[in-house]
């Protein structure tokens, strides 16, 4: 046969994979052919089976078998256009066991004469009336082993009872009043429960992914936490050190201050002394050389001058008192106790702050719900209090008359952090609100009502708002305040964030719905609260290096 005498074309013999005559040919459901060892390879490289031509997805991996037909095709092609010559038997192929000098690949192997036969020698088979008969399978080794060991007979039936393979002979003589069904329908149900259970290996295979990826997450997760707190500890302690090393260096210059005092008291008695000694020293020389002169006259014209006694200082009465340096370093080291417990306070505070404000977010005022009195800047990152109303509809989500405006972010889950600004304000409230709130009337703010709040009012009083005012005692007046909301674990904190305080906390709350950051600027008060309050970006610069 000629090359152009094959009942398919070239074209039609071509693997789409390999781009070359079909080997050991095989056809999917989707109809598309390709050779076995290519499909096969494509299939170990991707996540899913499913066809290179039309992408179609199998659900399972498919049990392949050559395509006889278009093998033999294939094989005719090859030998007529003179490619190469497939029948060559290669290591791992199936031989022919009739070929006495090469020996060629087996093409098929038939059942019955218990023979492989390359594609020469099966033609008899293929021809022979009596030989069409025969049961011909893919080429395999060991046909032995398909033979029933007492009959003679292909092992073409299943025990049940005995659960093993038997000839036709078997359910007569051997196996009588026993279940037996055909090989292939054992086959078939066989092939459904591995399907099954290659089904099962491949979900616990995709559990335990998964789970690895959990596992990778909370690790990364424990990974990022300790390395927070490892930093948070190493400022702390450095800012600690760094207190000591204050402390030391003040101790040494008080003491050093002390002594230097005692010295220079010392140094000018010495000086006094010295000059008065210089002093004594020049009288009595005049008086030496009087009492030796032997002129009357002169002696005693001279003497009321030297008789006079010496203007010096009675130093009887003077005395050096050196410094006590009793106790100073007790003392010292008590102030330093004292301050360091202040120090340490402030700051395990400023590292709690810094781990909350890892979670901040970015946040923009709603204009939709602002009180028409409000005045939003463009950027939604400001607000006051404008005292003349705008022409805005009063839509349903709309505060009136309360003076509140809520943040357009929502949060159902996990944690979140903003600030706001209040420099400046005389009024203000903050928080975090229910997106369910109701926006019409006077509405007490108040977790029962779905507000979780802080306020100032009248330039100093602060309180919690928590049904009645529960009033905060603060050191300092905050010019900057922090919200951190843990929404699972039921959390509303609020922090002085340049203080580095915690204001108050709602603890043990539950939140089944979204959340908003909550606004009001107070009123105007003829421009006393006319500062705005201003929503800044979070940097996520450790307090502890300011």
């Amino acid at each position: 046969m000629s090359a152009t005498g094959c009942l398919l074309t070239e074209e039609q013999l071509l693997c789409s994979i390999c781009l070359d005559v079909f080997t050991d040919p095989v056809t999917l459901p989707c109809g598309h052919n390709f050779c076995k060892g290519c499909v096969m390879q494509h299939w170990d490289s991707s996540v899913q089976c499913q066809c290179p031509s039309c992408k179609e997805v199998f659900m399972k991996r498919l049990d392949l078998r050559v395509n006889i037909f278009i093998s033999e095709m294939a094989a005719l092609f090859r030998q007529s256009a003179g490619k190469d010559n497939p029948q060559v038997a290669e290591p791992g192929d199936v031989l022919c066991d009739v070929c006495t000098d090469t020996k060629m690949k087996a093409l098929r192997s038939c059942l019955v004469c218990l023979a492989s036969y390359c594609e020469t020698h099966l033609k008899p088979h293929l021809t022979a009336l009596r030989l069409k008969r025969h049961q011909l399978t893919d080429p395999v080794e060991n046909l032995e082993g398909r033979m029933c060991m007492m009959h003679d007979k292909p092992l073409e039936l299943f025990c049940k009872t005995d659960q093993t393979c038997v000839c036709m002979l078997c359910p007569v003589l051997d196996h009588k009043s026993h279940e037996v069904i055909p090989l292939k329908e054992q086959f078939e149900k066989k092939k459904a429960e591995l399907g099954k259970r290659e089904a099962e290996i491949y979900r616990m295979i995709q559990e335990r992914r998964l789970r690895i990826q959990d596992i990778k997450h909370s690790a990364k997760l424990s990974k990022e936490a300790a390395d927070r707190e490892m930093a948070d500890g190493v400022q702390v302690f450095t800012a600690l050190i760094q207190s000591l090393e204050r402390a030391r260096d003040d101790l040494l210059k008080m003491i050093e201050e002390k002594q230097n005092t005692a010295e220079k008291q010392a140094k000018g008695f010495i000086q006094d002394l010295e000059q008065e000694i210089s002093e004594l020293m020049r009288k009595r020389a005049e008086v030496e050389q009087l009492s030796r002169t032997k002129d009357p006259l002169h002696f005693l014209q001279s003497f009321p001058s030297l008789s006079a006694a010496p203007l010096t200082k009675d130093w009887t009465e003077v005395s050096l008192n050196p410094p006590s340096y009793e106790g100073i370093v007790r003392t010292a080291v008590d102030h330093l106790e004292e301050m360091l417990g202040k120090e340490m306070k402030k700051l395990l505070l400023e590292a709690k702050l810094n781990r909350v404000r890892q979670f901040a977010v970015d946040v923009t005022l709603d204009p939709v719900t602002a009180h028409s009195a409000l005045v939003l800047s463009d950027d939604g990152k400001q607000v006051h209090h404008g005292v003349l109303k705008k022409n805005l509809p009063d839509n349903l989500e709309r505060f009136n008359p309360s003076c509140c405006v809520l943040g357009k972010q929502s949060f159902s889950s996990g944690r979140f952090y903003f600030e706001a600004e209040v420099k400046g304000k005389t009024r203000w409230t903050l928080g975090v609100a229910k997106a369910s709130i109701k926006r019409k009337g006077i509405i007490p703010l108040c977790p029962e009502n779905g507000h979780w709040t802080i306020w100032l009012k009248n330039g100093d009083e602060y309180a919690a708002l928590i049904g009645s005012p529960l009033h905060l005692s603060l050191n300092s007046k905050p010019q900057k305040v922090g919200v951190f909301v843990d929404y699972d674990e039921g959390l509303v904190s609020f922090h002085d964030v340049d203080a580095a305080v915690l204001l108050y906390s709602f603890t043990g709350c539950s939140f089944t719905e979204k959340l908003h950051p909550f606004f009001s600027p107070g009123l105007n008060n003829d421009g006393i609260n006319s500062a705005p309050m201003i929503i800044p970006v979070v940097s996520h610069t450790s307090l502890l290096k300011r």
